[in-house]
C-alpha cells in the first residue's frame, strides 16, 4: 500500500510540470515565414539569360497566413538594362543592375479534389534612370496558376503600359508605335516530378511569351517567343538544393538581331546552369 501511494505521489510530481509547460505553451502562429538564398551560374528568366551569362546571386522571403494570403519579395542582380552601353543603346543610363520583384496573392486547394489554385499580382522593379526615349523596363503583371500533383498551368498578364523595355515608346526617336504593352502575356507549363526516393526531382518546363506589339523598330519582327528548360535538382537536409538545368527558345536569327542581342549575343541562345541554394 505505501508502494502505491509512492509511486502515485512520484508520477504526479512527474506529470505536474508537463501540466504547466503545456498550459504556458504558447500557440502555433497562423503565420508562415521562410526565406532563401542561392547562387546561380547565370540568371535565366523564360529563356532569356538576365546576366549576360555571367553569376547571379539571388534571394528572397515568403510570409503566408493559413487563410492561403501570401506576401513575398525577391532580388537578383542583372546585366541586361546596360549590356548595350558600348554600343550606344542601353536601355537605362545608370543603374539597371538589380531586379526586385514584389508580390502577394491567395492560394489554397479546390476541396479535397487536390487541385490547387493560386491567384495573385507581381510588380518588377528596376531601380535606376532609363534613357528618356525607351519606355521603363519596370513591368506590373497578375497571375493565376492551377496545379495537381507535380503538374502545374500558369497563365502571367502584364497590366503596365510598359514590359521590360518594350511600349508604346519603344524604337527611335520620331517613332510611336502602336498601344502599349497591357495585355502581353505568358502561358507557362511546369513539371516537377520526383524520381522515386533519391530526393531527385525532374524539371521540365514550356513557355510561351506573347507581346502585344514589343519591336525595336517600325516594320521590324515581333518580340514574341517560346522557350523550355529542362534539368534536375536534389534536396539535402538542412534546407540545401543543388541542380542543373538546359534552357533554349524558338527565337531566330532575325528576331534576335532585332531584339533580343545584348552586349553582342542573344540572350535566348541554348544554354546551361547550375545553382546551389539554401532555403530557411
Amino acid at each position: 500500500m505505501r508502494k502505491s501511494l509512492i509511486t502515485i505521489a512520484v508520477l504526479g510530481a512527474l506529470a505536474a510540470p508537463s501540466f504547466v509547460f503545456a498550459a504556458d505553451a504558447a500557440p502555433a502562429s497562423d503565420f508562415t515565414a521562410s526565406y532563401n538564398v542561392g547562387l546561380f551560374s547565370q540568371y535565366i528568366f523564360r529563356g532569356l539569360t538576365q546576366t549576360n551569362n555571367k553569376p547571379a546571386l539571388q534571394g528572397g522571403f515568403d510570409v503566408s497566413h493559413k487563410s492561403g494570403l501570401y506576401i513575398g519579395g525577391w532580388a537578383s542582380n542583372v546585366s541586361w538594362l546596360r549590356d548595350n552601353a558600348s554600343i550606344g543603346t542601353a536601355l537605362y543610363n545608370s543603374g539597371g543592375s538589380l531586379e526586385i520583384d514584389l508580390y502577394g496573392g491567395f492560394k489554397t486547394e479546390l476541396g479535397k479534389t487536390g487541385l490547387g489554385i493560386d491567384l495573385g499580382a507581381l510588380q518588377y522593379y528596376y531601380p535606376g534612370a532609363h534613357v528618356n526615349t525607351n519606355p521603363k523596363a519596370n513591368t506590373t503583371e497578375l497571375y493565376g496558376a492551377l496545379s495537381y500533383g507535380w503538374l502545374q498551368a500558369k497563365l502571367s498578364g502584364v497590366v503596365s503600359n510598359d514590359a521590360w523595355g518594350f511600349g508604346k515608346k519603344y524604337g527611335n526617336p520620331g517613332y510611336t508605335l502602336n498601344g502599349d504593352e497591357r495585355g502581353a502575356y505568358y502561358a507557362e507549363l511546369n513539371a516537377n516530378i520526383p524520381l522515386a526516393d533519391s530526393g531527385i526531382t525532374a524539371l521540365l518546363h514550356i513557355g510561351r511569351q506573347e507581346f502585344k506589339d514589343a519591336r525595336y523598330q517600325a516594320g521590324g519582327p515581333d518580340a514574341s517567343y517560346t522557350d523550355w528548360k529542362v534539368g534536375l535538382t536534389k534536396g539535402f537536409d538542412g534546407g540545401v538544393n543543388v541542380g542543373a538545368f538546359y534552357t533554349d527558345t524558338n527565337i531566330s536569327k532575325a528576331n534576335a538581331a532585332d531584339n533580343w542581342t545584348y552586349a553582342g549575343r542573344n540572350i535566348g541562345d541554348s544554354t546551361g546552369t547550375v545553382f546551389v541554394q539554401k532555403t530557411f
